[in-house]
């Protein structure tokens, strides 16, 4: 099972992506293994030398006892230390952040795609838009006419 988080594609140029692992509960596991998570509006924050996924939305597993369960919780991700370096070196450095793009499953673990990313301008946001307007008319046209 993968989520994307589209909502980063269209608000980040990405420039460079990695993998790491995310530190979840029982019932977090599950619940992602169901496809029941969001990422829209969540970001990595790195704090001292320990990298955390922030807003990210895991909604509680159905089968789970759901009283003190925080579905906004801050989650850590599992990175070398040496990744924490470079990627706090890369983003302190310039006007990097660092943006969840897709959360996933590979065998039995569950991993986080991350991306550096820069962020769009306005006007940089609409010619994206109209691209895809212009393609999605072209296509149109092109199955009306056969």
């Amino acid at each position: 099972m993968k989520i994307a988080n589209k909502k980063a594609f269209f608000d980040y140029q990405i420039t460079d992506r990695l993998e790491a692992g995310i530190n979840l509960i029982g019932a977090e596991v599950k619940a992602v293994r169901l496809g029941h998570a969001d990422l829209s509006g969540s970001f990595v924050k790195i704090i001292g030398s320990e990298a955390y996924l922030v807003n990210a939305k895991i909604f509680p597993y159905k089968y789970a006892a759901p009283q003190g369960y925080d579905e906004n919780r801050t989650r850590k991700l599992l990175l070398h230390k040496s990744e924490i370096i470079a990627l706090k070196g890369k983003t302190d450095g310039s006007n990097l952040s660092l943006v969840p793009l897709s959360i996933y499953t590979t065998d039995s673990f569950i991993k986080v795609e991350l991306g550096l990313a820069r962020g769009k301008k306005e006007y940089q946001k609409k010619e994206a838009l109209k691209k895809k307007d212009i393609k999605r008319e072209l296509e149109q046209d092109l199955s009306e006419s056969q």
